[in-house]
């Protein structure tokens, strides 16, 4: 069999390993599967299948037979039996794993920072946190490697990671889908959250995840309605990152939607008494027998939260119940029939080193906006709203129970991208890739253009191709579709220096997108690399 005669989910395979070589970013994984394996199972698949050929990246605490469950603990590891149920649909649907992905240790963090498998750090700069617990599962898709990934979310883990690289992260109402054959954090409030790059992906697998219904409150016809804070309520927020959230706020207003401002005073309460209050007993009545043991490869803030959970007296907890139905009933009444509350997913990006020096104040200021959300019951979805800095800025809908379709299809209103075609230099792996995915880009699809361009080596520095249109004797080039927020175009197009131009590049499948472009005058004394297919088999050819 020729490689043109393979499933296009093979190729698919293919191009994720690929890219896991060329990203290089071993501390997303904790179980990699066997290329050959995954090759194999793709081969065999089904294409009429719902997600034939989406592959799967799935959280460590979450069971996939034939890998250790290790909770981002290798003395912990088990080896299950069968997949965990939400493992179970998206493999029945045609999704392909790929391998489990690293942790906040017992999915106990918003950092990404605390596993023996290594800190994984946000795609957007390399000094940053990737956001947790969800974290290597929100970097495998932001990558590009993986289309879906499933995280758990307690406190934030499917929202934080989502908001800081860049993609969309949702949280359904607590019992819709089930948590059997997840290692449990709080499992009165655990919830299997997935990640993907656009809502539409992320929405199509919630489908074949969900096994329950909650039927949303009844609404009355007529706009949109959507509960927003006042800047002073915000509290204190990273430069920049109040700003982005009012812009959000009129992208919302401009789409025609209702906006009236409440108190989160409500909201924030709760979030304080996750890990404040007795809730966080719960933690130990996970894995706390575990922890006693104190075995060598505990990260000790996680044992540290656990092992202080234990001492809460039992009459907090019901105490710290009622107290938190009152804030519940007040923050339901505060939102009133609006559809949703818009919040920033998180007030700030905190670096490696200041989670580092402040593990606990670092981790707590991340929830600010999350830690509420399960404890009352609702549903939510984080998505990409805009950048501050070069970095992703999200923005995350909160609603009633059952309301997860409803957020949906608001987060829609948040989150216009364009798409941005790439030959050179800015492909995966290359010197200003790493460009892209601080303008708050997403890599979408490999592909190739239409038959009609020639590709010249450009004598700049660092090297890259210059791609112009012909009509006779062109020929297909390999390229790649990433998504930019238009801002982050806009920003990509103001520094683009001579002889670089954007303009419509016709790609394979018929379709055309912005892309990098050549001014002709350029060429004068560039090789013309065409025979080549691409950027990168002509550095390979040079040896580089």
């Amino acid at each position: 069999m020729t490689a043109s005669d393979l499933p296009l989910a093979v190729h698919r395979v293919r191009a994720a390993y690929d890219r896991i070589q060329a990203t290089d970013r071993p501390e997303i994984w904790i179980s990699l599967r066997p290329r050959a394996e995954v090759e194999a199972e793709a081969a065999a698949l089904d294409p009429q299948l719902p997600l034939a050929g989406r592959l799967l990246a799935v959280k460590g605490n979450i069971d996939v037979a034939g890998l250790p469950t290790t909770a981002g603990c290798p003395s912990y590891a088990y080896e299950p039996e069968r997949d965990a149920p939400v493992v179970a649909a998206l493999r029945a649907a045609g999704a392909i794993v790929l391998g489990t992905t690293n942790l906040d240790q017992f999915a106990t963090g918003l950092v990404g920072t605390r596993s023996p498998y290594g800190a994984v750090h946000s795609v957007a700069d390399p000094a940053r946190v990737a956001g947790g617990s969800s974290s290597g599962s929100a970097v495998a898709v932001a990558l590009g490697i993986a289309d879906l990934a499933l995280g758990t979310d307690t406190a934030g883990s499917g929202r934080v990671p989502a908001a800081f690289n860049g993609i969309v992260g949702l949280k359904p109402t607590p019992g819709l889908v089930p948590t059997e054959g997840v290692v449990p954090a709080c499992a009165s409030l655990d919830c299997v959250t997935v990640f993907a790059r656009t809502l539409p992906e992320a929405r199509e697998a919630f489908t074949h995840m969900a096994t329950a219904t909650v039927r949303p409150p009844r609404r009355e016809p007529g706009p949109w309605r959507i509960a927003i804070v006042t800047p002073d309520g915000l509290g204190e927020m990273d430069p920049g990152w109040r700003e982005a959230y009012e812009a959000a706020t009129a992208r919302l207003a401009v789409a025609g939607a209702e906006l009236q401002s409440i108190d989160p005073a409500p909201f924030l309460e709760a979030a304080a008494m996750l890990y404040e209050g007795a809730f966080v007993a719960e933690r130990y009545a996970a894995v706390g027998t575990f922890i006693d043991k104190q075995t060598d490869d505990l990260d000790p803030t996680v044992a540290a939260i656990i092992t202080r959970a234990r001492d809460i007296p039992a009459h907090r907890l019901y105490s710290d119940q009622r107290h938190l139905d009152s804030l519940k009933a007040k923050a339901l009444d505060a939102l009133g029939d609006a559809d949703a509350l818009l919040l920033p997913t998180t007030p700030g990006h905190p670096t490696l080193a200041e989670v580092a020096a402040d593990p606990l104040g670092s981790n707590a200021r991340l929830g600010r906006f999350t830690n509420s959300t399960n404890l009352f019951g609702l549903a939510a979805v984080a998505v990409p709203a805009g950048t501050v800095g070069g970095l992703p800025f999200g923005a995350m809908l909160i609603g009633p129970a059952g309301t997860d379709e409803r957020l949906a299809q608001l987060a829609e209103l948040l989150t216009p991208r364009v798409p941005l075609a790439v030959v050179g230099a800015h492909l995966t792996g290359q010197p200003l890739n790493a460009q892209l995915l601080a303008l708050g880009g997403r890599f979408v699809r490999a592909t190739t253009t239409a038959p009609e361009y020639r590709l010249h080596a450009l004598r700049t520095d660092p090297p890259k191709p210059g791609l112009v249109h012909t009509r006779d004797g062109g020929a297909a080039i390999e390229a790649e579709v990433w998504e930019l927020p238009p801002e982050g175009l806009g920003a990509l197009v103001a520094a683009l220096p001579r002889p670089m131009t954007i303009g419509s590049v016709a790609l394979a499948d018929g379709t055309a997108a912005p892309g990098f472009l050549c001014e002709p005058d350029a060429l004068h004394g560039a090789a013309d690399i065409t025979a080549t297919g691409g950027w990168r088999a002509h550095l390979a050819a040079q040896g580089e």
